[in-house]
Parts: C-alpha cells; structure tokens; sequence
C-alpha cells in the first residue's frame, strides 16, 4: 500500500459512509475447538452496472477483492484484522457518519491482530463484546441481533 493524497483518502472515506459497512462477524464454524470465528470486513457496495469507483478504490488502496453478486450489486470486501486496521487508521480521520462503527471495528481489530479471542483476558473479552455490541447497534440489519448474554456465552463468560 503506498501513499494516497488526502483527497483519495477522503472520497474513500465518503464511499463508505454511504455505501459500505464495518462488520466484525461471528461465524459458526465446525472445524475446530472453538466453535466459531471472528470476522472482520470493510465492505463497499455499488450497482454492478457501475462497478467502476470499486476499482478506483481497490486500486488506490492496494487491498481487497471485488465479486458480483446475483442481485446485481458488486462489492469490494477487505477482510482480515491487520489489514482492518490499517485501512481504518487511513480512513477515520475522514469518515463522518460512521465514526462510532469505524473505532469499535478498528479497536476491536487491533486487539484481535494480537492475540486469539481464547488467549484474551475477560477483561478484554468483555472490551470486544461492547465493540461487537457498538457495531452491531449502529448498523442497520434485518436480521436478528445478538445479546451481551449470548456473546459471553460464546467467548466463555458465563459459569
């Protein structure tokens, strides 16, 4: 990733305040001791008939993968905690409208970048159930949302 002019960074920042999410997602997972794993996306949607600022974005940040989906919608999609951070740290400074989301998922990636959700303290377990609880009260979704009951049932808060 080189260096981008703060114009670059501002417009990026703009497109996805209006047309993206921050997501930290809880997957199930059937693979493992665990049970589930932890998801994090910065993902910009548009029109599959005008993809093209998707491109731009992909190009100027260096970072991403664009699909197609069949509802005729495409998306560029960054997952992953290191690469989560180093894009939010860029784009914070000119995100406006999704500014709570934005430090929860860079908060909640940058303490996940270095350590598993199993080797974290309760302390910190409990610090990314509030970021979970943040973005996920933030965002818009039809679908169901979770509870601070269920998420420390999951990451072993309970008795």
């Amino acid at each position: 990733m080189g260096s981008r002019s703060k114009t670059q960074l501002a417009y990026i920042a703009g497109f996805l305040d209006g047309d993206g999410s921050l997501m930290l997602q809880l997957k199930k997972r059937s693979d493992g001791k665990v049970g589930y794993r932890l998801m994090c996306t910065i993902c910009f949607y548009q029109d599959t008939r005008h993809e093209k600022p998707l491109h731009y974005i992909r190009r100027t940040l260096g970072i991403g993968y664009i699909s197609r989906r069949n509802d005729g919608m495409s998306e560029l999609r960054i997952n992953g905690f290191a690469q989560t951070v180093k894009i939010l740290q860029m784009l914070i400074p000119f995100i406006r409208f999704k500014k709570v989301q934005a430090n929860a998922l860079l908060n909640a990636s940058e303490l996940l970048s270095q350590k598993t959700v199993r080797s974290l303290s309760r302390q910190y377990r409990k610090k990314l159930i509030g970021y979970m609880i943040a973005i996920q009260n933030e965002n818009y979704s039809t679908r169901r949302k979770r509870s601070v009951k269920e998420f420390e049932r999951v990451f072993g808060l309970t008795p």
